[in-house]
């Protein structure tokens, strides 16, 4: 058998600069390289006239060269090749930008097939840098064509060709990871098959072949998992049993809100796990806005006036202190010690609130991943809660677990799953929602205008600024790519300086990215929060739950590039105070599905809904955003198209795990091997 670790530069046409680039894609060995699955593909097959062209669209068109290549400079290094081509019903311009050597590869009055985006502009068509062959070749058209997540100068064509030449390696002996009787049950190909198919389709029948056998790994594995973390969690462990005298509607008839029914639902949830003497493994989901913090400080109080101690596990400091400040708020009344343990604290500060945890003089303790060190000892840990679950996950939370005597743990997400997927992604955690927002929750306002509306937008945001308010705008790229698929996006530092010198010089505007060290982030968005800053460029590490009342515009730049999740979550940024609030979404493209989705994100604020249609229009993979950590990742599996599946899959785990829990049998350790490899080694699990 051929070794699939070994490193991915002995492929053939990968040299020291490729390798470089493949690792930025997390591609380092020969089974990240063969499992490193397209995105889309092109059928490149279906040739149209040119009299049924759409504007925007991509089409195949198989046509005449009535004239040379002319090619024209502007400057030194831009250049224009433009040619007239015909077929049996209209005439068309093609134009290639820097590429000046298509001119010796084009003869005039021979056939070609060309694949590009068409651009009709007054009755006029236009073909813009497309991709061609002889119409005797079949290299770049007049088949289905795997397109694949780039990175800087990697080509498709290049990713391409090392692909290939990784399967031609492999030739048919990756190591089979189902049980024969399965593969037959099931109706499956076989694994090298799949691979292969998945990649170089010679029909979409194919493909969906290979995608289903590949799926079927993958969702199995994730079962397999969750199956053993979830015996794991019911192996008979005494936990807490909280004190029923500690009545939860103390702290809620005090409030100076009314809660809703669907928070008070979720609270009695929450009690009744709290007054058993298991232990509590909880998942609170909430859209954004919907008051899940105020849920958690309710249980925090239960256990801390019970005599125990909470973490309350954030993802960023600044929304670490965000709690401290809500939490004492509410609970400080109570006698309850609300400490917050985070980066950027002096070493004496540091030592004092770790000595108060250890001497059980915090009841409340709240940080980020300072949490899970080491030297944070506590006396006598009951409830552990982590707030947006995606950003920690399972061994994470297995870690800070573990500093209790199995304490109760309520896990919350902003992130709205369809409850069924949820039940099955989740198997380790019961589940509560609340799917109901408080009344006085702000409805954000939200427009999906092109870029010819740039100036009328700008013009918006400096009117809410000149009224006091503050804006944030989001891009979704750091830095510029030379890939041909990004290089249209304008990254963050970019328009940096052009709205900082040119559209609002006479405003305060920083930005904020990804790459920046943490302190600097928390700093930059502290200011945004005191309002030292009125204008915030950022990325969407804005994403996760800050609270900034006096922001009240949201322009999502390139919205078409976000998931409707994400573009949810960064919507909820605004709409937290007392003024009326806005998101516009500028987007590129006029496709069908950029329109739809534009649609949906102007017509409904529901979470759950949003997240539904996000699943069926763009995947699972792509609809998480975040890596589920602790989870396998989905590369293939889509857990919309393929709920059936995961159905199958499911009972098909139950089955096994029945009949052999550790997967020790001989037919199942390629089970035990793939489910290691994809999951516990993220888990921490017995398998």
């Amino acid at each position: 058998m051929i070794d699939l670790k070994q490193n991915v530069k002995y492929v053939k046409g990968v040299g020291p600069n490729k390798v470089k680039l493949l690792n930025k894609l997390n591609i380092y060995s020969l089974k990240d390289l063969i499992t490193y699955y397209p995105r889309d593909y092109e059928d490149r097959s279906i040739i149209t006239k040119l009299e049924d062209v759409k504007d925007g669209e991509k089409y195949t068109i198989e046509g005449i060269a009535l004239t040379e290549v002319n090619v024209r400079y502007a400057g030194k290094y831009k250049s224009f090749a433009k040619l007239i081509i015909k077929d049996d019903t209209d005439n068309c311009v093609v134009t290639w930008f820097n590429q000046p050597y298509v001119k010796d590869k084009i003869k005039r009055g021979e056939k070609y097939r060309f694949y590009g985006k068409i651009s009709k502009k007054n009755g006029n068509i236009e073909l813009i840098s497309p991709t061609f062959d002889n119409v005797n070749d079949t290299k770049n058209t007049g088949k289905i064509i795997p397109i694949y997540p780039l990175t800087n100068s990697l080509t498709q064509n290049g990713i391409r060709a090392i692909i290939e030449n990784g399967l031609k390696m492999i030739d048919g002996e990756i190591q089979e990871t189902l049980p024969e009787k399965y593969i037959k049950e099931y109706k499956l190909l076989d694994i090298n098959t799949a691979t292969n198919k998945i990649h170089f389709p010679g029909n979409f029948e194919e493909f969906e072949k290979a995608r289903i056998r590949l799926a079927f790994d993958e969702l199995l594995s994730m079962q397999l998992g969750l199956l053993a973390l979830r015996n794991e969690n019911q192996v008979e462990v005494r936990g807490i049993k909280y004190d029923s005298k500690i009545e939860m509607s103390d702290v809620i008839n005090n409030l100076p809100f009314k809660l809703t029914n669907a928070q008070l639902k979720v609270l009695e949830e929450i009690n009744s796990d709290m007054e058993k003497d298991r232990p509590m493994n909880r998942l609170l989901q909430g859209d954004v806005g919907s008051g899940k913090t105020i849920v958690s400080m309710v249980a925090a109080y239960k256990a801390a006036k019970s005599g125990y101690q909470v973490a309350v596990l954030a993802p960023t400091m600044i929304l670490a202190k965000q709690h401290l400040k809500n939490y004492k708020n509410i609970l400080e009344q109570y006698g309850i010690v609300c400490e917050a343990l985070v980066g950027g604290m002096t070493a004496k500060n540091k030592k004092e609130v770790l000595e108060k945890v250890a001497n059980g003089e915090v009841d409340i303790l709240i940080g980020t991943h300072a949490l899970l060190e080491e030297n944070v000892i506590f006396k006598n840990l009951g409830l552990v809660i982590t707030d947006e679950q995606h950003r920690f996950g399972v061994k994470q939370r297995a870690k800070i677990v573990a500093k209790g005597n199995n304490p109760d743990v309520l896990v919350m997400t902003a992130t709205p799953i369809p409850r069924t997927l949820a039940l099955i992604l989740y198997g380790d955690l019961d589940i509560s929602i609340i799917d109901e927002l408080p009344p006085n929750r702000k409805k954000v306002e939200t427009y999906a205008v092109s870029k010819q509306y740039e100036e009328r937008v700008n013009n918006f945001v400096k009117k809410e600024v000149e009224n006091g308010r503050q804006a944030y705008i989001v891009c979704p790229l750091v830095e510029e790519s030379e890939d041909d698929e990004t290089s249209n996006l304008k990254a963050v530092t970019e328009l940096y300086e052009k709205y900082k010198n040119e559209v609002f010089k006479e405003y305060k505007i920083k930005y904020l990215h990804g790459k920046m060290k943490s302190k600097e982030k928390d700093e930059i968005m502290e200011k945004f929060k005191n309002g030292e800053i009125q204008i915030l460029l950022s990325t969407t590490v804005i994403e996760v739950g800050v609270d900034v009342p006096n922001a009240s515009v949201m322009v999502i730049e390139n919205a078409e590039r976000f998931g409707l999740a994400q573009l949810h979550q960064l919507r909820g940024r605004v709409g937290r105070g007392e003024y009326a609030s806005y998101c516009i979404l500028k987007y590129n493209g006029g496709s069908d599905i950029v329109r739809q989705r534009m649609e949906i994100m102007t017509k409904t604020d529901n979470g759950f809904t949003i997240a539904e249609k996000d699943l069926q229009l763009r995947g699972s993979g792509e609809f998480f955003g975040t890596k589920q950590h602790g989870m396998p990742e989905f590369k293939i599996a889509n857990l919309f198209k393929d709920m059936n599946l995961l159905k199958e899959v499911q009972a098909l785990a139950i089955q096994i795990t029945n009949n052999d829990p550790n997967l020790e049998k001989v037919e199942n350790k390629p089970l035990k091997i793939m489910v290691k490899e994809n999951f516990s080694s993220k888990a921490e699990m017995t398998i």
